[in-house]
């Protein structure tokens, strides 16, 4: 039933922001340099004419969305102009709503549609991971408009009082099959025992799953890049000489580190074993509390990390135990690798991250054996707070995962962190990789944008929406890429 707080998308302006990066970070075989920012204005209005705008930002990651031999130029070029079409067909009357229910619906109907159409033709299709990250920005934007128009943060509105839909409604599949793979479908639209799915939801809406009293403060996990430095033996001359630490005992010490996530190779078991070890001798020495490993995506048989991690319970039991869990170390796509990792999991916590797209899928990864999801607001803040729902109604822990999100992409991403209850605090590296970028967020939100004694503060996140205080920032936005609707 249709609510006097529904609104509905009635412009966007999309834009580009190119930053560059001060030292590279590797996803699985490539390696990043730069990246474009997006971000979406969204203007949205209710029923009697009142409008509000809200804001929404995501890095198009191109080597992390789309893991390809092609080349980087045109994978780049593909995202933005996905984005553009986004930013085109989400002007619709057709849908209205709580953000939180439009944005399911952009992802059952529009997401899948628009996919296929630009999928068609001999050139390699765009992942769906690629898909919802170009959707990410105009999801998160949407909620914080809605926010926005009714004075409200974004996290009060998730309850009936704004939602017509409880949470049981979301769990029926509806995509269509017409335009998606078989074997997707097969998996996205598994009606078996849907019914009782629904009922455990029932009356039931997304704040009754997050955390009554939201932490102002959160632990920072730093990432230890597989090309980082450990020591001085590892500098090339290289590196940037920008007043920004280089070396990772710096990073520790300026920080206060506590938390320290390890990108592995995830197909040379002796480097992986190694890099290991000595990050774990630099965080003993210098007091980490936790450490993380990040396999990349690359592994195809849990043997591998199995391997490792007996090998490393074996001879290091004080790094073993100082894991506090694996992230993501099998490929993708969850429907074309559905690999049975519950021997990984029986020997560490398991996370999802890449293969998370929804909640359809966190489901399957359950069943395989994973035991955690790593949320990302580049997934849409939508399908973030709906896999966290899932996640932990059916006993799964959670974390927050970065990427190396700058600007206004740093603000959702932490308070999403804060609000689900993540097994501890939230990565945060874009100060690792592109401190600069942020000075304007920085200058108005400083304990978001640099680590202190081992963490980021985001007490200074008021007011409705996300709390962004846009305007105390002083940003200069280029001219829109692209411009829809009636402004």
């Amino acid at each position: 039933m249709a609510k006097l707080t529904d609104v509905r998308v009635v412009a966007t302006h999309l834009y580009f922001l190119p930053i560059a990066m001060r030292v590279p970070l590797k996803f699985g075989t490539e390696t990043t340099t730069s990246v474009t920012c997006a971000r979406a204005c969204v203007t949205v209005e209710d029923s009697r004419g009142r409008r509000a705008v809200g804001w929404g930002e995501t890095p198009l990651s191109v080597q992390w969305v789309w893991p390809s031999k092609l080349p980087y130029a045109e994978r780049h070029e593909k995202l933005k102009q996905f984005s553009k079409s986004l930013a085109e067909v989400i002007v619709s009357p057709d849908f209205a709503g709580h953000a939180f229910e439009i944005g399911v619906d952009w992802q059952e109907t529009i997401l899948p549609h628009l996919m296929w159409g630009f999928n068609r033709g001999p050139s390699e299709a765009m992942p769906l991971l690629a898909g919802l990250v170009c959707l990410s920005l105009f999801d998160v934007a949407l909620h914080d408009a809605f926010g926005n128009l009714h004075q409200r943060p974004v996290y009060s509105t998730y309850t009936s009082e704004f939602m017509s839909r409880d949470l049981g409604n979301f769990l029926r599949p509806t995509i269509d099959a017409s335009v998606i793979r078989r074997d997707l479908v097969e998996i996205l639209t598994d009606d078996a025992g849907w019914q009782r799915r629904q009922f455990q939801f029932a009356g039931k809406f997304p704040a009754d799953f997050l955390v009554a009293n939201p932490p102002q403060q959160l632990l920072a996990w730093h990432l230890v890049g597989g090309l980082d430095p450990l020591d001085a033996s590892d500098l090339t001359g290289s590196e940037p000489n920008d007043g920004y630490p280089i070396l990772m005992r710096d990073w520790i010490h300026r920080d206060g580190l506590k938390c320290l996530k390890i990108k592995l190779r995830g197909n040379d078991d002796a480097w992986d074993y190694q890099r290991l070890v000595r990050v774990g001798d630099i965080a003993r020495e210098e007091g980490i509390d936790k450490l993380t490993a990040d396999f990349n995506c690359t592994v195809t048989d849990p043997q591998y990390v199995n391997e490792i991690l007996d090998r490393l319970q074996r001879e290091r039991r004080d790094i073993f135990d100082q894991l506090l869990y694996v992230e993501q170390p099998f490929p993708h796509e969850l429907e074309e690798f559905p690999i049975d990792v519950h021997s990984v999991s029986q020997r560490k916590p398991l996370f999802l991250d890449e293969s998370a797209h929804n909640w359809r899928l966190v489901r399957r990864g359950r069943e395989l054996g994973w035991t955690g999801v790593a949320l990302k607001t580049c997934k849409t803040q939508t399908g973030a707070l709906l896999s966290a729902c899932w996640a932990k109604a059916h006993g799964m822990q959670l974390m927050v995962q970065d990427l190396t999100n700058p600007m206004l992409a740093q603000i959702p991403h932490a308070l999403l962190a804060a609000h689900v209850g993540t097994i501890a605090g939230v990565e945060t590296n874009a100060m690792q990789f592109y401190p600069d970028a942020s000075r304007a967020e920085e200058a108005v939100h400083p304990g978001l944008y640099r680590r202190r004694n081992g963490v980021i503060d985001l007490s200074s996140l008021r007011g409705a929406g996300f709390g962004y205080r846009l305007d105390e920032i002083r940003r200069e936005l280029p001219e829109p890429a692209c411009t829809f609707g009636n402004q």
